[in-house]
């Protein structure tokens, strides 16, 4: 999820756990901690870009490196903290469960964590953009109506409490919605009669409202989406894999850790000339079936070794487009 999300988090974590002993500090150690995991991204900046991708929510969301830092966090925070009888114990386990909860959260993404790395196997769940307003805002809210009350105020606790519930009840009706966006797709893919090989669904950027669907066949993606406004039958895009594009190169290691980074779901393009890998995971950026731009997209740039590659950058143009068509689509078609 965002930062500002995990920030929350983590702060009502942290109150939870220390908050009646040491009020709002409780809350400041949270939001820290819950930020943590997320370094990775700055670790990415001085890497190269297939690089950066491969380290995100890997080691630094994982169980181990949760056990590793909690105890050395917590023996910090017990020091500053002793005037107010905090042991290391406390410490550790308000930053185990703010890095834990900031990874579980993760889970629900399309991206997913490594929980048990170094196993490869990601959980994601993927039924909560990694930006939603409607788990933050409530959420955001219920905390700075707790850090408002004195830290042996009961109703400090109660308002701490109901954001926790909201946010936990939200993720969990994603679920339910995922479920629900499940079936309307899989009944569309059996009324089209496409021999679907797999079908994945998740929503749309900033929603619950507006889901997508992902449906593989032998020789392409089918992508179509679904809105609980919508009063039309669901339509379905073809984008053809290409996959034969890369014969001869599949041995080649570059190629072989962008297949796997994508999971096996991606496309092939050719465009001036140049030779694209599409990584399906994270959609669209605009719906031109003829001309479709992906949101991950890597130019493969021939080398001596190999090949290298380039990842597409995105413009500020592109972002508030796609804004502007998934806001008219939301209402329904």
């Amino acid at each position: 999820m965002d930062s500002v999300t995990q920030i929350v988090l983590g702060a009502a974590v942290g109150e939870k756990i220390l908050g009646r002993k040491i009020g709002n500090r409780a809350m400041l150690y949270g939001a820290i901690a819950g930020t943590i995991p997320d370094l990775d991204v700055v670790i990415g900046l001085f890497l190269d870009p297939l690089s950066a991708v491969e380290i995100h929510r890997g080691f630094s969301h994982s169980i181990l490196f949760f056990s590793i830092l909690s105890p050395l966090l917590g023996w910090f925070i017990a020091r500053r903290e002793k005037d107010s009888k905090v042991s290391v114990m406390n410490g550790a386990g308000l930053v185990f469960w703010a890095l834990f909860t900031h990874a579980l959260l993760d889970a629900f993404t399309t991206w997913g964590t490594q929980l048990l790395w170094p196993m490869a196997y990601k959980f994601a769940f993927r039924s909560i953009f990694v930006v939603d307003p409607l788990y933050t805002i409530p959420f955001l809210f219920c905390l700075i109506m707790a850090m408002r009350k004195a830290r042996t105020d009961y109703n400090r606790t109660q308002w701490n409490n109901r954001g926790l519930k909201i946010s936990s009840a939200y993720l969990m009706l994603t679920l339910v919605l995922k479920g629900v966006t499940y079936y309307k797709f899989q009944r569309a893919i059996t009324l089209s009669g496409l021999e679907v090989v797999a079908l994945e669904t998740k929503p749309t950027p900033l929603n619950t409202i507006l889901w997508t669907a992902t449906a593989e066949t032998k020789t392409a993606y089918w992508i179509g989406d679904y809105s609980f406004f919508d009063t039309r039958p669901i339509v379905f895009n073809a984008y053809p894999k290409n996959h034969e594009f890369l014969d001869g190169f599949m041995q080649d290691k570059t190629m072989l850790r962008l297949v796997d980074l994508s999971e096996g779901k991606y496309t092939v393009t050719k465009k001036d000339g140049k030779l694209y890998f599409n990584d399906l995971r994270f959609g669209l950026l605009n719906r031109n079936s003829t001309n479709p731009e992906f949101a991950f997209c890597y130019e493969l740039l021939p080398s001596k070794s190999g090949f290298k590659v380039r990842e597409v950058p995105k413009t500020r143009a592109e972002g508030l487009l796609l804004l502007q068509q998934l806001w008219k689509r939301i209402s329904g078609n």
